[in-house]
């Protein structure tokens, strides 16, 4: 389905920027979710939000609730295929040293982070950076003044507890601003982003939160999100599921299709930003790739990687992926090196073994091959440029050095 056809007519807002990713405006409603590792673990949290841009997340949120976290983020963020947004608890300075670390973006609960001051500083960062924020407003955590003058979390008091939190960042001149009024109550989430909608122009992050296990918490989410968008309301949406949250990203993507507000695809194509490990162009690379994939109906998630040190391990999840190293195409299928080839032949290969997957599936492919030796050339070139760049090619210590600044450690 041609999405300018869709039916619903959304409302309008302001278009946003979270890394490459446009949110509100006439951008396509994006699908979010958040990672469940500890993000100190650096490999765990990039094979995760790997796993999730296949699965159809757009942008990835990460916790950011202590120095390591941040530390985290300073490695994750240059390798991440998606934009990265930090989760901030109580600590302001989380939000500051998140920012140094080189995240797109941040949420905030106004409800954990109360003092004025404290506001004012992460969004006068936030501006200069020219980072977005998402006022994440939660039934469960608004300041204990709201409940007194409300008596409960009602519709009224989220939707007051998102001004005040807008009002602070007036002060200093932020307007790079997303919402979400979330409930894990369906009737008090829609009535609040009802509300919401008609007091500002800001685009709204949609989700029912702590939905629950599927399949009830499916039911739930669906149920919430899905009255919203058929409304008009809505520009990014999460399924927060008490499950892998590759299933959130599945479910919002099949969401977005079925009311005919994404186009479905056939190859899912996934490929690392250009970071410093990069031996190709990954960009043109990518956009050879999308354009011979055009025409085949091919029902794969593939995976085009800038280096073989990390490529074939951080897109394990995905059926097929090519990395590049010592001008070399390094295949791999579901994370196991299995060919290589010549970095001007890469694009073609894919295809081919594509298609051959298509055909026969993952274990015909993975039996057709010598794996041992595809790991031993892979391991070649690996060591290649570990030596020649060293371990740390994307400098993410400078901005550790700068972030235990920021937190006083």
């Amino acid at each position: 389905m041609d999405v300018s056809s869709a039916l619903v007519a959304r409302k309008p807002t302001r278009q946003i920027s979270v890394g490459k990713v446009k949110v509100g405006g006439d951008a396509p409603i994006t699908v979010q979710s958040m990672t469940i590792t500890k993000t100190a673990d650096v490999d765990g949290t990039l094979q995760q939000i790997y796993a999730l841009a296949a699965a159809g997340a757009d942008i990835v949120r990460c916790t950011c609730n202590e120095t390591e976290a941040a530390e985290g983020l300073a490695q994750i963020v240059p390798r991440s295929p998606v934009p990265i947004i930090a989760d901030i608890h109580h600590q302001y300075k989380m939000a500051l040293a998140a920012m140094e670390a080189g995240v797109h973006g941040l949420r905030l609960n106004p409800g954990n982070i109360r003092k004025p001051e404290h506001i004012k500083a992460v969004a006068s960062e936030a501006r200069d950076r020219g980072l977005p924020i998402r006022i994440g407003v939660n039934a469960g955590s608004l300041d204990p003044a709201l409940y007194e003058k409300y008596g409960a979390a009602t519709p009224e008091a989220m939707v007051e507890s998102a001004q005040q939190e807008i009002a602070y960042f007036d002060e200093v001149g932020f307007t790079d601003i997303k919402i979400s009024v979330k409930a894990s109550s369906v009737p008090l989430m829609v009535e609040a982003y009802r509300q919401l909608s008609e007091v500002t122009d800001h685009p709204l992050h949609l989700g029912v939160t702590e939905a629950g296990p599927p399949p009830a918490g499916l039911i739930k989410a669906t149920a919430g999100i899905a009255t919203l968008l058929m409304e008009g309301i809505g520009d990014t949406i999460r399924y927060s599921l008490t499950a892998d949250p590759i299933e959130e990203a599945k479910a919002g993507r099949q969401l977005l299709e079925a009311l005919g507000l994404r186009e479905r695809k056939n190859v899912d194509l996934i490929a690392c930003p250009s970071c410093g490990r990069a031996e190709v162009d990954v960009i043109e690379v990518a956009n050879r790739a999308m354009e011979a994939f055009a025409d085949r109906e091919i029902p794969l998630q593939i995976a085009v990687m800038g280096c073989v040190v990390n490529g074939p391990g951080e897109a394990r999840d995905a059926d097929l992926g090519i990395a590049a190293g010592n001008k070399r195409g390094h295949l791999f299928v579901k994370g196991q090196n299995v060919a290589v080839v010549p970095e001007d032949e890469m694009v073609d290969q894919l295809v081919e073994w594509a298609e051959f997957i298509g055909e026969h599936g993952v274990e015909a492919a993975l039996a057709r091959v010598d794996l041992v030796k595809a790991a031993r050339e892979a391991e070649k070139d690996r060591a290649r440029l570990l030596d020649d760049q060293g371990a740390d090619a994307n400098q993410a210590g400078e901005k550790i050095v700068e972030i235990r600044k920021k937190t006083g450690s």
